[in-house]
């Protein structure tokens, strides 16, 4: 088959959920909504979280790190998937999907990481509340936020660069909602079993050790919480973590299938059902998961709506 040079001029076609869909306008409504949904939700986490003092501590600095990836994450994808069904193109550049690319292995390594050092941060307050601001400090804080950034930075320009030098020639389609490494290798010209077996053994690392730590963590904490004589701190230590274990079960779940599960298991249409569950779904539920049921983040946002944005009351 004759090579077509996607670096000169030529691009690639993605074709996501919306185009093979029985319902497209009301799946894209649907995804418009969510995502709508992801900005207001995760932006109000965010101004609460940085406009509220109180909420300045290390379980909140986490979070909020979580709200700008799902936030940033959702709109690397979901602007250009409902624009282009609307315009009817579906196009994307060779630069265009090398970025975006980037910015998805980026964005969903580095939740990862965070996702970890939020359990290691429910352990350190649960099971070791008096050393809590010794191993929880701001630096120890930040050094985990900057360690997550530039771990999962370095990892996507990596699988990046190394996925878009391969010469592409069985179609300009690639049949997933985004820019991702294995529908783009399926793709090549050459033979590319030792390179997915490299991006197989990179996946399974990166989740399944932070998920480890979380597991670890959790059994940890579960041990205490049952040796607590308070009925009324084994419920909020309980809601707490319930809330993070529910983002965590969302995220590596779709992670596991997408990463972890040998090819045979995987299929067009599955990969891009779970693609708009981690790219879409997700990032609109995880600040109402984490907010609905946390007193302290209901307190904080009357606050800061009553002192910021709602106007006074005149009086007379």
């Amino acid at each position: 088959m004759e090579l077509w040079n996607s670096t000169v001029g030529t691009g690639f076609i993605l074709v996501g959920i919306l185009d093979g869909s029985s319902s497209p306008e009301l799946l894209c409504a649907t995804i418009t909504a969510m995502y709508f949904l992801a900005l207001t939700s995760n932006g109000l986490l965010l101004l609460v979280i940085t406009m509220d003092a109180r909420l300045h501590v290390p379980m909140y600095l986490l979070l909020r790190q979580l709200s700008l990836i799902d936030l940033l994450f959702t709109s690397v994808v979901t602007p250009k998937a409902v624009v282009d069904f609307l315009l009817r193109d579906n196009s994307i550049s060779f630069g265009g999907c090398a970025l975006q690319m980037t910015l998805a292995l980026m964005l969903g390594s580095t939740e990862d990481l965070i996702l970890a050092f939020m359990a290691y941060d429910r352990y350190v307050a649960i099971c070791h509340p008096l050393n809590y601001t010794i191993f929880m400090n701001p630096k120890v804080c930040w050094l985990m936020v900057s360690t997550s950034w530039i771990l999962a930075s370095l990892t996507a320009i990596g699988h990046t660069v190394y996925t878009m030098h391969f010469p592409f020639c069985m179609s300009q389609e690639i049949r997933h909602l985004l820019c991702e490494i294995l529908p783009l290798l399926r793709l090549s010209c050459e033979n590319t079993s030792q390179y997915e077996l490299m991006v197989y053994v990179t996946g399974v690392t990166f989740l399944l050790l932070p998920l480890s730590a979380i597991v670890t963590s959790y059994t940890l904490i579960l041990f205490t919480v049952l040796h607590m004589p308070s009925n009324e701190g084994k419920k909020k230590a309980l809601v707490t973590c319930f809330s993070h274990l529910t983002v965590v079960g969302m995220f590596y779940g779709a992670a596991t299938f997408m990463y972890v599960l040998p090819s045979s298991f995987h299929s067009t249409k599955q990969d891009n059902i779970i693609s708009v569950f981690y790219t879409i779904v997700t990032p609109a539920l995880n600040p109402l998961i984490y907010s609905l049921r946390n007193k302290e983040v209901i307190g904080a946002l009357r606050r800061v709506l009553s002192r910021y944005i709602l106007p006074a009351h005149p009086t007379f």
